[in-house]
């Protein structure tokens, strides 16, 4: 069969680590699936879900908000400040939180402020769109 190694990394824990038939992103200029031996690459990618097709056939999803990715022939590694599990996703939480942001959104008295809510409101936008695909695997 036909693999290549997987590492997802957060800065604090390594979240996946393992063989995969694909792997799926959200790329800077657009999605990236990656298969074995795919050509070497270095990008940074934009908040979304990770999909790993395993080895075995199942499914890993991981939501990850930004980061770099590196691509090599028998390798694949995914760097992200911040990286969640699809299964430990809380929609309530991230609901709570892009609520948060909509308020500092409307407050911001700055470009400074205004930058940083647009930035949290597009990151848990795209962490709740990753909350929905994992829950219709």
């Amino acid at each position: 069969m036909n693999t290549i190694h997987v590492d997802v990394v957060s800065a604090e824990e390594s979240i996946y680590s393992g063989e995969a038939r694909f792997v799926a992103l959200p790329g800077e200029s657009g999605e990236l699936g990656i298969y074995p031996r795919h050509t070497p690459l270095i990008t940074r990618i934009k908040a979304g879900s990770v999909r790993i097709e395993t080895a075995d056939g199942g499914e890993e999803f991981v939501f990850v908000a930004g980061g770099i990715l590196e691509v090599q022939p028998d390798c694949v590694t995914v760097l992200s400040d911040t990286a969640i599990r699809g299964k430990d996703l809380d929609e309530e939480k991230a609901n709570a939180a892009k609520a948060l942001a909509e308020e500092a959104l409307r407050n911001a008295n700055n470009e400074v402020d205004l930058a940083l809510a647009q930035s949290e409101l597009m990151v848990l936008a795209a962490q709740l769109s990753a909350l929905r695909k994992y829950r219709k695997k």
